[in-house]
């Protein structure tokens, strides 16, 4: 603007140099002018308006040229962050109890991993420019406001904190909606992931209509949340530009009275001057009302991911823990209890399994069985007495390395959408393919595998659904041959089988169980009757243990139990 002045004549240039060494507007003004002026004087007019021209170009080019450099260096860290989030919580949730679990809805921590991490980035981290960029843009147009008017500028700094509680009530309003709304989208995930899981039951229970109406009635709920939700944020841009024009209003008014009083050195030019500054203040307040907004909206889902990432992990290992690579003498749970919450699922457990030993524990449904075996490996940990292996505490050992000595088959196979070879040599790291076929024969697997399309390279699907059930069980039994443990759980790895299924897979065991110390779960009783010895269990105590032949003659609950089933 002063170079346009004095090129088009409608200011001149003092004539000579004004001393700055006391800074205050007018002197700075002054000096600007005359320097400008001997540049004009030198160079000629055209040449100056050229010189303008190409600055203008220039500072142009390199402000979006660093503006574009800002982002560019800023795409890393943006993605980084959300990387490492994703990361970190994928591990919390390998390394928390499995008890964390039974309380959480997986499309609840789907949501956490996936939607909350992206609502960091978009509202976050999308707004880091601006936080650093425009608080440094408003106080270098304060500095210059309060060169011009301190006394102006100092009212309009009792003016702006108003504006700012107003904006952060609703920024708070803002983040309790986005709160409800996270929540929201993690059940209706959940809805999704039964439904998928489920589907051959809907249908056959003719549910369509039911299972439609429950996720039409929770996504619904959540549009509510989300339609409140973005109304509020919307709200940021406005409401800033009427807080400001008002702010503005009030600083015309009371600016106007101090140029139209006699006492004040303030005139209308610089007035005018004043105003067009503080109008400039306005775009990186909205910018940085926005990111507030922003910030409110991301701090939800900050507040979600929190509560997984700093979650108790109840199973913690011991800082001084004892290495464990083999075992050579026994399993000995000493006067063990354990309970989920208050409810005492095992009491007074006494029980020492030698090596080489198959041990069965059979009895009622929900008398402890599964709880008793799941707390070996350290899924749960018992919450009186203690479980030695070998003589040390299993609280006391490497959890890897307690974990390395078992192998685990369930009843319900857990296999994962990969290769065949994938799922037998699960966790194991330069698996030779002879060995990954070796434990498949022992498994009496080979055959069925060798048949299919791309042999042992052949992908089995979700949960190897490809694969009947008998198939997937002796999945599960070659990779527990694979990984060759000295300990084998079974968990009733054949009460869901037909019976052909259960030949091949009762076969396959019992070469998986040779020399071995095998626990095993069973509700068919005929598949344990060689069993070293048998504990019943009820009500989470032992009631009765001994052989088949024995425990027969007592004639008590195992007695039942076999009579019921030879009766069936």
């Amino acid at each position: 603007m002063p170079v346009l002045q004095i090129l088009f004549k409608t200011t001149e240039a003092p004539e000579q140099a004004v001393d700055i060494s006391q800074i205050n507007f007018d002197s700075i003004k002054d000096r600007f002018y005359y320097e400008i002026g001997k540049i004009v004087e030198t160079r000629g007019e055209i040449d100056v308006l050229l010189i303008i021209s190409i600055t203008i170009i220039v500072l142009f080019f390199l402000k979006n040229f660093f503006r574009y450099f800002a982002m560019f260096y800023l795409a890393p860290i943006r993605n980084g962050v959300v990387r490492d989030f994703r990361k970190n919580l994928y591990h919390k949730t390998l390394i928390l109890p499995l008890a964390y679990f039974s309380e959480q809805k997986k499309g609840d921590i789907i949501a956490r991993i996936t939607s909350d991490v992206q609502e960091i980035e978009w509202s976050i981290m999308s707004s880091l420019e601006m936080l650093f960029r425009d608080p440094i843009i408003i106080i270098v147009y304060l500095i210059g406001l309060f060169l011009i008017s301190p006394q102006l500028t100092i009212f309009v700094l009792v003016l702006l904190p108003v504006s700012a509680v107003i904006i952060a009530r609703i920024g708070k309003s803002l983040k309790r909606t986005s709160a409800k709304g996270q929540k929201q989208l993690g059940i209706l995930l959940s809805i999704i992931e039964e439904t998928l899981g489920g589907l051959r039951i809907i249908k056959a229970f003719t549910a369509i209509e039911t299972s439609n109406e429950n996720f039409r009635k929770t996504n619904q709920y959540y549009t509510r949340i989300m339609t409140r939700l973005y109304r509020k944020r919307d709200l940021a841009a406005p409401l800033s530009e009427v807080l400001s024009t008002i702010v503005m209003v009030v600083v015309l008014w009371f600016g106007g009275r101090m140029v139209l009083s006699e006492e004040s050195n303030l005139d209308a030019a610089i007035f005018i001057t004043y105003i067009v500054i503080f109008s400039q203040i306005v775009v990186p307040a909205k910018a940085i009302t926005r990111a507030v907004y922003n910030i409110q909206k991301g701090s939800a889902s900050v507040d979600r991911i929190q509560e997984v990432l700093e979650a108790d992990e109840i199973i913690i290992e011991n800082p001084n823990a004892i290495k464990i690579s083999d075992f050579n003498n026994e399993i000995e749970f000493k006067d063990m209890a354990f309970a989920y919450e208050k409810e005492k699922v095992l009491k007074h457990i006494d029980l020492k399994i030698e090596k080489g030993k198959t041990i069965a524990l059979v009895g009622p449904s929900g008398g402890g069985k599964s709880s008793l075996v799941d707390l070996l490996p350290r899924f749960y940990d018992c919450t009186e007495g203690k479980i030695f292996v070998d003589g040390k505490n299993v609280k006391d050992l490497v959890i890897n390395d307690l974990r390395g000595l078992m192998g685990i088959v369930n009843q319900e196979s857990i296999l994962f959408n990969d290769t065949v070879l994938g799922n037998i040599a699960m966790g194991m790291d330069s698996v030779k393919e002879e060995d990954v076929i070796a434990a498949a024969n022992v498994a009496n697997a080979h055959e069925f595998i060798s048949g299919m399309e791309n042999g042992y390279q052949t992908n089995i699907g979700d949960l190897g659904v490809k694969l009947s059930g008998g198939q997937r069980q002796r999945l599960s039994i070659a990779r527990a041959v694979l990984k060759n443990p000295p300990i084998l759980i079974l968990d009733e790895a054949t009460s869901a089988l037909d019976t052909e299924s259960e030949r091949l897979v009762q076969d396959a065991l019992e070469k998986l169980m040779q020399n071995r110390t095998s626990i095993v779960i069973a509700h068919r009783l005929s598949t344990i009757q060689h069993a070293d010895e048998i504990i019943v269990i009820d009500q989470g105590e032992i009631v009765e243990r001994g052989k088949h032949a024995d425990l027969l003659a007592k004639k008590g609950m195992y007695k039942k139990l076999f009579d019921l089933q030879s009766f069936a």
